[in-house]
């Protein structure tokens, strides 16, 4: 078990990859926090984890409000003690729409929950990480964060901070003994995809080298690895799960 023993935060985790990543961190032994503003479903993925013979709680957590991030936090460490690994993965993507075309209330809200969101989150997540004398932290960013998506000019935006943002605190805390890394999913079978497939093309399709899309828990058990102590020697990483999709 990669993650026996460790307490982990998972932002967003009321379905898609949160949910995945939440049920594949309690299957390696770790006790699973979920933080997300979708409460029925936020628990209903602490029952899933339960179901499976995990341990998991629930808090609220818009991560657009530092309280709200902070008091995520607070729920890991009154509720197991510490806080070893968190994935910062709550994001949302908007419309498909020319970059003109967006509001500046869109903007807002996408880049408000993607980027500063993850910042929010790095910056409540890492004190009480160098109290316990470090730790492992992974952010969602996006193949949009590698590469530019026509129609999604926020979410990319975000995401290419994101990917940056990650690179940076890994340096800033490579002697304090707390990894950073992000993984750059690509086309996943998530809600958020079904919604944009949805939605009248501006592009083409999405580039698919192996012809299909992939399962959220392809992109969770990529997340587990970054969080365990096999990736030790591994932080500023961004990892593309995207079946070859940048290689093109």
């Amino acid at each position: 078990m990669l993650l026996e023993g460790k307490v982990a935060v998972v932002t967003g985790g009321s379905s898609g990859i949160g949910r995945s990543a939440a049920l594949a961190l309690a299957r390696e032994g770790a006790k699973v926090v979920i933080g997300d503003v979708l409460v029925e479903e936020g628990q209903e993925t602490v029952a899933l984890v339960r179901e499976a013979g995990g341990e998991a709680v629930f808090a609220r957590c818009d991560v657009r409000q530092g309280a709200g991030v902070e008091g995520l936090v607070n729920r890991a460490v009154d509720a197991f003690g510490q806080l070893h690994c968190a994935f910062n993965n709550a994001g949302i993507e908007g419309r498909l729409a020319y970059s003109p075309d967006f509001s500046e209330d869109e903007w807002d809200a996408i880049v408000d929950t993607n980027l500063k969101g993850v910042w929010l989150c790095m910056k409540h997540e890492i004190p009480q990480m160098l109290k316990q004398g470090g730790g492992a932290i992974v952010n969602t960013a996006s193949v949009g964060g590698l590469v530019g998506l026509q129609g999604l000019a926020p979410y990319c935006a975000s995401k290419g901070g994101v990917v940056q943002l990650t690179k940076t605190v890994a340096l800033e805390y490579a002697l304090s003994n707390i990894r950073v890394n992000a993984v750059c999913p690509g086309g996943i079978r998530t809600g958020m995809s079904r919604r944009l497939s949805k939605q009248e093309r501006i592009g083409p399709a999405i580039p698919a080298p192996m012809k299909r899309w992939a399962d959220p828990m392809e992109v969770a058990q990529a997340v587990v690895w970054l969080l365990s102590d096999s990736a030790s020697f591994v932080s500023g990483l961004c990892m593309a799960v995207d079946g070859a999709w940048t290689a093109q």
